[in-house]
């Protein structure tokens, strides 16, 4: 795999901590404290099919490409106004893409999974440019009315375009199934035969403590392995693109790997927790402020619900 083009697109809506004391009892302080979020963007006018389009758009021009170029689309995507078609499909009309297509709903995983299910199809020579895009809105995920999530989430989509070559060094990915540290039910149409109260509706669940430590302990075990295992050691890598899920985890994986401040860039500060959205919006910005030059060793790591984790290693 080399990657050769990335994108995004965020909503313009700019949401402060202060202007989340119109629904919350809450203050910038408490929030900024116990997660390093300032701002995050929410989507007001726009849909998470507009950002998809122009976060694909950028790639594909980043790339050097036209949409027709295209062999695959593979999106990352939990969520959107439909159930289907999948988010994919329907950006692959939208940009004059006319390549096979599918999603992959692992949350904020799911943009490391859907770049290493990317390189399979490369290694095989079952396509040739791949489009891996990451969408998603978890602002519609949380209950308004419950700060401890509402505050950690923003909107955004972003991509990259990946063809063949010598650039991917390996991956680790790993499941351990615990639902209930983290999860959102939808409740189903109902049908003549079902059980009150066996499909209910409930907005995001997080176990907040629980969720640090598994994201902590399974991420830096993850990276420590993949890069031991292909000769490399943490002082090597240029950058550690995480999932940026709040500041204290980011800092609790940097500390585990003795690394420096340097090469963990976070985003989180301004975009809050943008789900698998996350690790290509952060790529995306090192690559347009010139900060990640071609040859870099960079890790892509991500974690979430299942609970999954997932790490790629590669040069730029």
């Amino acid at each position: 795999m080399k990657i050769i083009g990335t994108g995004s697109a965020l909503p313009k809506k700019v949401v402060t901590n202060d202007m989340l004391t119109e629904f919350f009892d809450t203050s910038d302080e408490w929030i900024r404290t116990r997660t390093g979020i300032e701002t995050r963007r929410i989507m007001t006018d726009e849909s998470l099919l507009d950002l998809a389009i122009t976060a694909s758009r950028n790639a594909i021009e980043a790339a050097g490409l036209k949409a027709e170029d295209l062999d695959y689309i593979i999106c990352s995507n939990v969520n959107n106004n439909y159930v289907y078609p999948s988010l994919s499909c329907m950006v692959q009309g939208a940009i004059g893409a006319t390549c096979p297509c599918f999603d992959v709903r692992i949350a904020c995983a799911g943009f490391v999974y859907a770049m290493d299910i990317a390189e399979s199809f490369l290694t095989t020579g079952r396509a040739g440019k791949i489009l891996v895009l990451a969408a998603e809105e978890p602002t519609r995920f949380c209950h308004w009315k419950q700060r401890e999530t509402s505050v950690l989430f923003g909107d955004g989509a972003a991509a990259a375009v990946v063809e063949a070559g010598n650039e991917y060094m390996g991956a680790r990915m790993t499941t351990i199934s615990n639902t209930e540290v983290l999860y959102q039910r939808n409740r189903l149409e109902p049908t003549p035969f079902e059980v009150e109260g066996v499909y209910v509706d409930h907005p995001m669940v997080m176990l907040g403590r629980e969720v640090f430590r598994m994201a902590v302990s399974n991420c830096s075990a993850e990276i420590n392995h993949l890069l031991k295992s292909k000769g490399y050691q943490v002082s090597d890598v240029k950058y550690f693109i995480l999932h940026q899920a709040n500041m204290r985890i980011i800092k609790g994986i940097q500390q585990y790997l003795e690394g420096t401040d340097e090469q963990f860039p976070t985003t989180v500060q301004k975009y809050g927790n943008t789900s698998s959205a996350s690790i290509p919006i952060l790529l995306d910005e090192l690559v347009r402020d010139n900060k990640i030059a071609r040859g870099d060793l960079i890790v892509m790591s991500g974690f979430g619900s299942g609970f999954t984790t997932g790490s790629l290693l590669m040069k730029y």
